[in-house]
């Protein structure tokens, strides 16, 4: 069974670090909602859901995808790039050490957020803006390359992450809009999206997970032959977050 992990948002939610946007409410009892909504879709898609324990005093805890990043039978645990993040990752590595995968780690100077970090078949796509350095790239370089995979590192600086910008189609594609790309030809095959924060997550081959506050881009996406399942995860949009931020898939 496809595997996902995820973490309950924290009592402290609202207080997550803001860094690109202003700051708005945080209405912690609806993302609590939201978030169980999210769990739910993924559970009716067929994934086994796997629950890191929750971490009340770690308000961006929810967050869970900057902690790990699983490559195959490898997690790489991370070094998060805001100081106030770097209790995150230990119960998450008790987690993805439970599910009998390798145990890699980015150690300090080094940082790396697994939001920077995007898979397009064996290319890994990491950005190196304001959470992952110079460094953190190097150390993944060295973990991932003897496991077949190239590492490109591409410069972020309109948005938090990566991922903020730009996710993958099941066929890889790299989708986005382009006012948040630094450089689209990067990525070989780009497709702009007509909204900012359409980010997708692959279900299967056929279906992808995205948030429902972008419909011209859920259209787009439901045009080019995919289903779409479309979640609400406004509370989580107010903290920087998308659709990929609240999980980590293991594959």
């Amino acid at each position: 069974m496809k595997t996902v992990i995820v973490r309950p948002p924290a009592a402290s939610l609202a207080e997550g670090v803001v860094t690109h946007i202003e700051r708005t409410p945080v209405d912690v009892e609806l993302a609590t909602r939201q978030w169980k909504g999210y769990v739910s879709a993924l559970t009716t898609e067929g994934w086994r859901v796997v629950g890191a324990p929750v971490a009340n005093e770690m308000a961006d805890s929810v967050f869970i995808e900057d902690t790990v990043v699983i490559f195959g039978d490898t997690a790489v645990v991370t070094s998060p790039g805001d100081r106030s993040r770097r209790g995150e990752p230990a119960a998450v590595e008790k987690t993805v050490r439970e599910l009998g995968l390798a145990i890699e780690r980015i150690a300090l100077p080094g940082t790396l957020d697994g939001g920077d970090v995007l898979k397009v078949g064996t290319t890994v796509f990491v950005g190196r803006g304001g959470r992952t350095n110079a460094e953190g790239i190097r150390q993944l370089r060295g973990i991932l390359t003897p496991l077949g995979y190239s590492v490109v590192a591409v410069p972020v600086s309109r948005v938090l992450h990566l991922k903020t910008a730009v996710t993958a189609l099941p066929d890889g594609t790299v989708v986005g809009h382009p006012s948040v790309v630094d450089d689209p030809s990067i990525f070989g095959r780009f497709l702009g999206l007509p909204e900012e924060g359409a980010a997708v997550v692959v279900l299967d081959e056929s279906s992808v997970l995205m948030a429902s506050s972008v419909p011209k881009s859920i259209a787009l996406v439901e045009d080019l032959g995919y289903r779409v399942v479309a979640v609400d995860i406004s509370e989580f949009e107010k903290l920087e977050g998308c659709v990929t931020c609240l999980s980590v898939r293991v594959r």
